[in-house]
Formats: structure tokens, C-alpha cells, sequence
């Protein structure tokens, strides 16, 4: 994000070649659309909206009431480096509105701002910052995906065997040049695997990121003769792809997570204790794949409502660091999640175990990946499936209360839809490769 306004955006288009300009926004699901328009129409998207046929885009409006406008958010004014240098195209982030001027209420956008201010409101802030994995796959001689990984390599592997790393640098640069803030890249467990990091930002802004960030990888794996996949559990017998949130606690400018032994204060716990507690019932948008679920209970991926220091088979994890990087980092969402909602969901559950003022459990100590049945019955579970996620958000009186329930009806649906088509499939594969591959 930056501090343009609706004036210096004007000046900046005029001064810098720009010939293009892409309104982005997403649809439910937190898949991108966006409308392109010239320069001399700026103006009008500013002061008018631009409109578009939203009973096109799945969960939006049906045909009988079907126009929506794009008003172009200023701040989000962004240079798509991988086009031409003359006649340049930017893109901003919208917000949708009804013709009237009412806020759209499938806007996830404008759910996660509500969100933020909510929880300004209560005397705190959130910083959010992602870990987000995908793989690099060959294509074909006619330029569709397949499922080879890029290379054999591992974790934290260097060149030759790891071939992503020109890829992931390109990646990074360009995010910067748009300016995004990746922190660190490197090389992942599975072969092709690779994982991009980012530095913390407002809630806002890092959705509007990791919308970009997954387009900037999809656009530059393709035009090094890649693809590259989001999906949760590509491989069997490989680590599943993951988005790792850490999220920091601000109140007054101080990081609250700070503090110089593995102890919290009664807030910083209460807002933890909060998340832990709606987990189970939030998982459908944190997890949002009939496939997804494959991904739990190995691989460092949890499958356990727990909580811990560095212990990485746990739900929740405090990590081992240092100052206002302290944090606390949720491991069991995964790249296909719509960030708007999992984000907007994430601070409500907080912000609720702040009010109710939760006492935050005992941690877990052990290995969850390799511990008898005995030792782990007391624990509660993540959903097994898409169809358990379904029913615990639908049964949600928690959800209800956080999200419009246009949102929640149209999502859940197609989620049930997509679980439906899943179990009467006779080739299971080929269904979830059909549903999510070219998608994902």
C-alpha cells in the first residue's frame, strides 16, 4: 500500500506512459477478476464506479439484479513490472458498491476493513504476514501443466539442484518494484517445492498481497515455461503446499507478542485462546478444498487444536524471535484460502477472546506427528474432510456473526457442490484434478 491520493494517482498517470489501468477485485472464493480500462476514464471510476455484470462472477448476483461498480481504491495505485515499459499498465484494488453507493456485502474486501476497524475500536490492532508454498511443474510439449516437479531438490537446497531459485528471485524482485515486501525465499521440502515470505503489514494490505503475490507467481512460472500450483496436497507421497499466518498484536505502537521470556500477557493469550477455539469452525475458509484436507497430520502440517513454542507439529507455534518480529504463526490454513475472509475470521476470533477475556490452555510438548493414540484423545481435532468443515461453519453461530450471510450462503453452497461432485465421482483423482488443478 501507499499513501497515494485520487490527485497524485491523476498526476502519476499522466506523468509515467500509463496506458492501461486493470480494476482487480475478487470473487468470493478469493479468485481475481478485473476490468481493464484507459486513462481517460480514470476519473470516472474515481467519482462514478465502473460497472460490470456481477451475476457473472460465481456468488455475487443473479441476472434480474445484476450490475455492481468498481471504485478504484488510490492507495493500492501498483506498476505490473512484467509489462511494457512504454505505455505502462498499473492496476489498483476496488471496492464494490451497489448502484446506489451502498457497500456490497460479498465484498471481501470490505468485510476484512469492517474487521480492522472493529478491532481498533476495542483499543488493539493486527499485523499479518504470510509463508506462502507452492510448486514449480514442467509443461508439455503444448504448454499445459503436468505434474513433474521443476527439480528433485529439498529443503533449503541450492542450485543445480534447485532450479527454482532464478524463478523465485524474479518473483521477489518483481513484488518489490510493486512495492511489496518479500522477506526471504528458498527452496521447500517436496521437489519443485518453493516458499516466498513476507514481511507483516495492516490485514488490508496483506490480502491485497497475497492476491498479488499468487497472480506475480502464476505470471512468471509461465513465462519461464512453468507452472506453478497452490494446491493443498499435489502429491501424495510429498509435503503439502501451506500458508503459514503470523499474526502480532499491537496496542498504542507496541507489539504485544515482545516479550523478552516464552511467558504472555492475559490479552496476548486471550486473543490466541480466541482463534484456538473457533479453528475447527472457521476451517472451510481457512481450508478450502475437497483436497485440502489430505494435506493434515504430517508434513509439519497439524491436524491437532494445540498450541506451543517453535514446536512445529502444533496448530499454533510461537516462534523462536526477537523484538517486534515476536508473533504468533497459525499452520494449518493453505494457499487457496480466500485471504480476505480467513483473515477477517482470524481477527473476530481473537477479538472475541479478548472480550470473553479466555484463559489460554496448557501448551502441547510432544511430537504429534509420532505419539501413541493414548497420548493425544484429549486433544480436539481439525475436520477430517470438506463436508465436516461444511457442517461446523453452516452450524456456526460464530460465523454467522462474522460474516454477511450473502457470503456465507453462496460459499457454503459451493463448497457442498464441489464435496457432492467429489463422492459420486468413480475416479476420485481425476475429480479433485478436475475441480482444482487448472484452477489452483
Amino acid at each position: 500500500m501507499n499513501d497515494y491520493t485520487y490527485r497524485e494517482v491523476m498526476q502519476y498517470i499522466s506523468e509515467n506512459d500509463v496506458k492501461f489501468i486493470r480494476l482487480a477485485f475478487c470473487d468470493i472464493f478469493g479468485k481475481q477478476k478485473n476490468i481493464s480500462i484507459m486513462p481517460r476514464e480514470l476519473s470516472r471510476a474515481f467519482e462514478e464506479g465502473i460497472s460490470f455484470d456481477a451475476s457473472a462472477v460465481r456468488g455475487f448476483m443473479n441476472i434480474e439484479m445484476s450490475d455492481l461498480l468498481l471504485f478504484p481504491d488510490p492507495t493500492t495505485l501498483s506498476i505490473l513490472p512484467w509489462r511494457p515499459s512504454q505505455g505502462r499498465v498499473v492496476r489498483f484494488f476496488c471496492d464494490i458498491k451497489y448502484p446506489d453507493g451502498t457497500p456490497f456485502e460479498g465484498d471481501g474486501r470490505q468485510v476484512l476493513r469492517q474487521a480492522q476497524e472493529d478491532m481498533r475500536r476495542l483499543g488493539y490492532s493486527v499485523k499479518i504476514g504470510t509463508e506462502c508454498e507452492f510448486y514449480l511443474l514442467r509443461q508439455d510439449e503444448n504448454g499445459l501443466p503436468t505434474k513433474i516437479p521443476h527439480d528433485n531438490a529439498s529443503y533449503l537446497d541450492i542450485a543445480p539442484l534447485d532450479k527454482g531459485e532464478n524463478v523465485r528471485r524474479q518473483i521477489c524482485l518483481t513484488l518489490e518494484e510493486m512495492n511489496m515486501r518479500p522477506e526471504a525465499s528458498h527452496h521447500e521440502q517436496g521437489p519443485g517445492q518453493n516458499e516466498i515470505d513476507f514481511a507483516y503489514d495492516s490485514a488490508v494490505t496483506a490480502a491485497d498481497n497475497m492476491i498479488t503475490f499468487r497472480s506475480v507467481v502464476k505470471t512468471l512460472a509461465a513465462s519461464n515455461g512453468l507452472y506453478a500450483s497452490f494446491m493443498p496436497k499435489l502429491f501424495r507421497d510429498h509435503a503439502g503446499n501451506g500458508l503459514h499466518i503470523n499474526l502480532s498484536l499491537f496496542q498504542h505502537g507496541e507489539n504485544l507478542f515482545c516479550n523478552p521470556n516464552e511467558s504472555h500477557s492475559p490479552v496476548v493469550e486471550s486473543f490466541i485462546m480466541g482463534i484456538l477455539t473457533r479453528c475447527y469452525e472457521i476451517s472451510a475458509f481457512l481450508n478450502p478444498l475437497v483436497n485440502s484436507y489430505d494435506r493434515f497430520g504430517n508434513y509439519e502440517a497439524p491436524r491437532y487444536i494445540t498450541w506451543s513454542h517453535q514446536n512445529r507439529s502444533q496448530l499454533i507455534r510461537i516462534p523462536a524471535a526477537h523484538g517486534v518480529n515476536q508473533r504468533m504463526e497459525l499452520r494449518s490454513p493453505d494457499p487457496c484460502a480466500n485471504p480476505y475472509l480467513a483473515f477477517s475470521l482470524l481477527i473476530r476470533a481473537g477479538m472475541e477472546g479478548i472480550e470473553r477475556g479466555l484463559k489460554l490452555c496448557d501448551p502441547c510438548n510432544l511430537n504429534l506427528y509420532d505419539v501413541p493414540a493414548s497420548l493425544v484423545r484429549e486433544y480436539d481435532c481439525l475436520p477430517s474432510n470438506l463436508n465436516e468443515a461444511i457442517k461446523a461453519s453452516q452450524n456456526s453461530e460464530f460465523v454467522h456473526r462474522s460474516l454477511p450471510e450473502k457470503i456465507i450462503d453462496a460459499y457454503l453452497s459451493a463448497k457442498t457442490s464441489e464435496w457432492n461432485r467429489y463422492v459420486d465421482a468413480s475416479d476420485k483423482s481425476s475429480m479433485i484434478d478436475s475441480l482444482y488443478f487448472s484452477a489452483y
